[in-house]
């Protein structure tokens, strides 16, 4: 393997051997790692090595070989030269040199090189090459190598050759340069060839070197047929493939352009439409998929394109560039390259992986190209997916959403956002319908509404606010510092919002209720500061104290209830200096924005509105109480869009179930693909109005869409009633019988008849009820049930009664359920309810004899049965 090798080619019936070939022709076999011995060998893969079996340095200029088709022992390679022979050679003594054929010469009149040779795959005596262009002679040749007329036959040649040279059995070509020809694997008569850089041409030989087709192209170079369909052409120029249609032969079905010039182009004999391709100076192999390629004018055919980096380019650093490769003709997507200055490469190239996800959670991808493996939602690896597909799966079988009282929602979201958006949710509601927060048509306002900066009521200043500012001092520590707060009729209202109801006169039992629960929770820091927001500061430290007592944290709360113990409002002081310097050192947001409070300067609290780490209900809540009007206003609005931008839900604290909440929901969306949220939150919060809004309906069809997708049928029928509750709307009818032959409906008929024919008419006597055997407006038979074979017509439906003893209006059935008309949405067969419900207790198929629907599996009951989460 020390010469330079520039081509390579496996060898089409002898499986494990190839040659290759550049100044010298090489004969090699591959074989398995684990079964080569440790002689000469060289290793092309991680489990293959090629044994040189023999070498051929006879022949110099070689310019293409082909090897003999045909399953004998020995190989015979068809060498085509510079001086355009075509020699018959062998690697040593073989059968072939008792036929006469080892360093047989078939030369043309005209000596100029041979651009092709290839033997007949299916008439394996035959060869044909191709020739650059000599006056009036022909560059295309065909030669039988066994029996090749002299010039004694009739057909005669200027400036002929010895008599006891073979001449060609047919020629073709005339003034003409070949570039590449190729046979058609099913007609040994039949080639196509790229000539003088602008034609394709068919050429039939059975009569007369015919030209049965020809196209005008430049793509004239490595012209090929598929070995998986013979209709199909492949040839190149420059840096651009073409695919021909032998049927559509005046364009291209399909052109694909390249980056690089390229060098060598191939079908994958074990691949459908598969073609290889190498590039100039490129060190990857560029596969194209051909998909549904030529049928027609109407047809568009594509390509799926990839590149792969065989062991040749392990590192930019150290890229080998490929000169030529070969697919291997039975071993699937296999071949050999020969690279600079590595030398032989055996790759194979793997599939690509198709991956499906079904609606109802079901993964499969290909395997191994024979083979289909799927994963179902039933699987344990979905239980490691943090996927809002599954989720949102898993909330709809539970219910989530659609549980009367709105906080219990939020135990089943998984999500503390959600939890606490649905927990803010009765809260509001509870204020609304308590009295505390009058209003008309929003049961769930937000803090801007309540406090009229929704932008509905301001004035020309941007605010309706008028708020009274009090000094309150600190009601436990027994001092007479005072701190400025802010107060208003609406301010008390959007802090109940906030959860916060801290009024020392009426709602101290609250107030102890809440700190108590944020105990429980272990939410000491979240306590302690709120307390000091209140101005209750022994009462803070009291809860630190018990804390350190029960927690372990980075934060060391005695520490912290030690330096709260000293707190004074002198600006000089030293205690002040000292918690300026440290608070940046505590871990906890709470604490932070506690000392911030603390120590703020000039009621200025910035430091406490932006720490986000505390909770956005907590940073509104202070700020309705610390902030001016004016300023209230500016931070509400900033943080309003601020959240709006980050689809943050607790942004809907601010909006309310407003047109603005509608935004941050549509954000939150965008964002987490939770559209069953959007949509569960959308018709138990926003007012009829709201829900007729274009983008909240989009919420709702998608996420009916996805159930109905999962034939999760109750869910969905929960959800609708759900949503006309919130609505008030009367459900209009949705399905009618009508007639399979006039297309009318029967029940609209059986309808207007009881309202013609009143209480007192055959409709209105529960003894007398009308039945139907045929349609009433064509009188053709309905159908018959399965079951029972009588004609289904039991009138059902709904019937109006409007009588002198009884003026209301109500709606009565006609006909119970039992009776009504049921049928399989894939075979059409049915029957009454009755019947249809007791024969599938005991079976799945249809009960039309012949018809093997099953319908039973076909019901959501049964797919929830057996494929429940």
């Amino acid at each position: 393997m020390s010469s330079p090798k520039t081509e390579v080619q496996w060898s089409s019936v002898h499986l494990n051997k190839f040659i290759t070939w550049g100044t010298e022709i090489c004969l090699y076999e591959a074989a398995q790692i684990k079964d080569a011995d440790r002689g000469s060998c060289t290793r092309i893969s991680d489990n293959t090595v090629a044994h040189l079996l023999a070498t051929n340095s006879s022949h110099h200029y070689v310019k293409c070989v082909d090897i003999y088709p045909q399953p004998e022992p020995d190989i015979l390679l068809a060498v085509g030269q510079a001086n355009g022979k075509v020699v018959l050679t062998t690697f040593g003594p073989t059968a072939f040199d008792s036929l006469g054929l080892t360093g047989k010469e078939l030369a043309p009149k005209h000596a100029r090189q041979c651009n092709a040779v290839a033997w007949n795959p299916l008439d394996p005596n035959l060869i044909v090459c191709g020739l650059d262009k000599y006056r009036t002679d022909h560059s295309i040749l065909l030669w039988d190598v066994l029996k090749s007329p002299s010039t004694n036959d009739k057909t005669t040649h200027n400036s002929a050759p010895p008599t006891d040279s073979p001449r060609p059995v047919a020629e073709a070509g005339v003034s003409e340069t070949t570039h590449s020809l190729a046979w058609f694997n099913t007609e040994s008569r039949c080639l196509v060839a790229g000539v003088n850089n602008k034609q394709l041409k068919i050429i039939d030989f059975r009569d007369s070197a015919k030209i049965v087709n020809t196209t005008p192209t430049k793509a004239v170079y490595s012209v090929s047929v598929n070995p998986n369909n013979i209709h199909h052409l492949v040839s190149y120029v420059d840096n651009q493939i073409t695919i021909w249609d032998t049927r559509y032969f005046e364009k291209p079905v399909l052109t694909l352009p390249q980056t690089r010039p390229i060098v060598k182009v191939l079908w994958c004999p074990t691949r459908y439409n598969l073609l290889g391709t190498l590039q100039k100076d490129s060190p990857t192999l560029h596969l194209h998929d051909i998909q549904h390629c030529g049928s027609g004018e109407d047809t568009e055919p594509g390509a799926l394109e990839r590149t792969v980096a065989p062991a040749w380019s392990n590192t930019p650093s150290n890229w080998s560039i490929p000169t030529s490769f070969s697919w291997h003709p039975t071993h699937t997507n296999r071949l050999l390259a020969i690279t600079t200055p590595q030398g032989i490469i055996d790759y194979t190239v793997y599939e690509r992986i198709t991956i499906n996800w079904s609606t109802r959670s079901h993964l499969v991808w290909n395997h191994a190209s024979k083979a289909f493996k799927y994963i179902s939602s039933s699987d344990g690896i979905y239980r490691t997916f943090d996927d809002i597909a599954v989720l949102t799966k898993k909330r709809a079988f539970v219910d989530y959403g659609l549980l009367p009282e709105l906080s219990q929602n939020g135990e089943l979201a998984e999500n503390d956002r959600l939890k606490n958006l649905w927990q803010w949710l009765y809260l509001s509601r509870s204020l609304v319908e308590d009295g505390i927060i009058p209003t008309i048509d929003n049961k769930h306002p937000g803090v801007r509404t309540v406090l009229k900066l929704d932008g509905q009521q301001n004035d020309s200043n941007g605010s309706l606010m008028k708020s009274e500012l009090i000094y309150r001092p600190w009601s436990d520590i027994g001092s007479n510092n005072t701190a400025k707060i802010y107060r208003s009729v609406d301010r008390d209202k959007a802090l109940q919002l906030c959860g916060w109801r801290f009024d020392k006169d009426s709602n101290a039992q609250y107030n102890n209720l809440f700190l108590e629960r944020l105990e429980r929770e272990g939410a000491y820091a979240r306590a302690t500061a709120i307390s000091v927001f209140n101005l209750c500061l022994r009462q803070a430290i009291e809860i630190l104290n018990r804390g350190a007592n029960k927690i372990s944290t980075a934060t060391n709360l005695n520490i912290v209830a030690m330096a709260l113990s000293g707190f004074s409002e002198d600006k000089n002081s030293m205690w002040r200096e000292l918690c300026l310097k440290s608070k940046s050192q505590l871990s906890d947001p709470y604490l932070r924005a506690t000392f911030a409070f603390l120590t703020a300067d000039n009621d200025s609290y910035e430091n406490v509105l932006n720490e986000s780490g505390v909770a956005v209900e907590d940073r509104v809540a202070f700020a309705l109480m610390f902030l001016s009007d004016n300023k209230l206003s500016e931070y509400l609005k900033r943080l309003t869009i601020n959240l709006s931008e980050e689809g943050d839900l607790a942004g809907f604290l601010l909006t309310g179930a407003t047109f603005e909440g509608i935004k941050l929901l549509n954000r939150y969306l965008d964002m987490t693909g939770d559209v069953q949220s959007c949509s569960l939150i959308a018709i138990r919060a926003l007012s009829p109005k709201l829900l007729q809004e274009n983008q909240v309906q989009v919420w709702i069809d998608s996420y009916r869409g996805l159930l109905d997708a999962w034939n999760m049928w109750h869910q969905r029928v929960h959800f609708d009633i759900v949503m006309r509750s919130s609505t008030n709307e009367k459900l209009p009818q949705q399905v009618y019988i009508s007639c399979n032959f006039c297309g009318k409906s029967i029940s609209a008929f059986m309808q207007g008849l009881s309202r013609a024919r009143g209480p007192f008419g055959r409709l209105g006597s529960s003894s007398n009820k009308l039945k139907m055997s045929s349609c009433p407006s064509c009188r053709k038979p309905l159908p018959r049930c399965a079951i029972c074979l009588m004609h289904m017509g039991t009138v059902s439906g709904f019937q109006t009664n409007t009588g002198i003893a009884n003026r209301n209006e109500d709606d009565t059935k006609l006909t119970e359920f039992g009776n009504w008309f049921t049928w399989c949405q894939t075979c059409r067969h049915g029957g009454h309810t009755d019947h249809i419900t007791h024969w599938f207790r005991q079976h799945s198929e249809c009960p039309v004899t012949s018809c093997s629907c099953r319908c039973f599996t076909l019901d959501a009951s049964y797919a929830i049965r057996t494929n429940s989460m």
